[in-house]
């Protein structure tokens, strides 16, 4: 959210500047990203508890509430649906005062919440999990965010130009790190899913495949650094090479063949790449 706005300030140039920034629209798309989130978070807790996958023998990530018992399924269900209406809601005033497209991009969104490891046929229990973080996480969360702010702005870089091309490589930038998260996910509950019958992308890949790509999803945004000069990006975005620090212990951990419980606080390290980099990325993106 706060890269997609940051690319929409430097898409304005320096006659818009942070005063060109619509805050009840960052409000706005902040909130329905958070309760969209938090909808999934309880909707994959539920549905994966229904099924057993997150039976506490087996599980080495943190305690589920379906699966440990803490809550029952009928109450976290209510709590996912609750956070999904409460999505559809947040997002109203940006259907009605900005685009009444963006009401599909908000019923998508809560869908792919949802099917993700619920219904029928669950989308996350047949490899396509990395593909819908990417989209969703990465893709629509940035792209959006600077759309809701570039549709009120009166002189952008390129008029008629719905994404600018710093908030295209950004996108992908922050989509490879949120699907790197979900990659070391995985990568941990490879033994757990297996037996479980959960076909994950890690499951189908393996250990070692799924390393390179946990890898290769960390490599693509320091790539995308000089990309974003290139097009068009303050020099200053070069500050989200200090990410490289933070990624170094992680990247080395995952190759040298961490598992299991191991990858828990890799989990933690690759949250905190995703912060530094999507924080100094922002400010090299907000200076025009």
């Amino acid at each position: 959210m706060l890269v997609g706005t940051a690319a929409a300030v430097g898409a304005g140039g320096a006659a818009t500047g942070l005063s060109s920034v619509v805050w009840w629209r960052f409000g706005c798309a902040l909130a329905v990203a958070l309760l969209v989130q938090i909808g999934t978070n309880f909707a994959n807790d539920y549905s994966d508890g229904k099924r057993g996958t997150d039976d506490p023998g087996a599980r080495m990530g943190p305690v589920r509430l379906v699966g440990s018992g803490l809550a029952s399924p009928r109450a976290v269900k209510r709590a996912a649906i609750i956070c999904f209406a409460a999505t559809l809601v947040a997002g109203t005033p940006l259907v009605l005062f900005v685009d009444w497209r963006l009401g599909l991009v908000g019923v998508a969104a809560v869908a792919a919440g949802w099917f993700y490891t619920g219904g029928p046929r669950p989308y996350g229990y047949a490899g396509l999990g990395e593909l819908f973080v990417f989209v969703f996480f990465g893709l629509v969360a940035t792209l959006g965010s600077t759309y809701v702010q570039t549709e009120s702005l009166a002189d952008t870089a390129s008029p008629g130009q719905l994404f600018p091309a710093v908030s295209w490589v950004a996108a992908v930038a922050m989509g490879c790190l949120a699907t790197a998260l979900l990659v070391i996910n995985n990568l941990r509950d490879i033994p757990g899913d297996t037996a479980s019958g959960k076909q994950t992308l890690a499951v189908r890949l393996g250990a070692g495949r799924t390393r390179i790509l946990y890898t290769l999803l960390i490599v693509v945004p320091i790539v995308c650094v000089p990309l974003l000069v290139l097009v068009g990006a303050s020099p200053v975005v070069a500050l989200a090479l200090v990410s490289v620090v933070a990624a170094r212990g992680s990247v080395l951990r995952v190759l040298g063949g961490a598992a299991g419980a191991e990858l828990i606080a890799v989990l933690g390290a690759t949250g905190m790449v995703q912060l530094i980099y999507g924080v100094t990325v922002t400010v090299g993106l907000a200076v025009v």
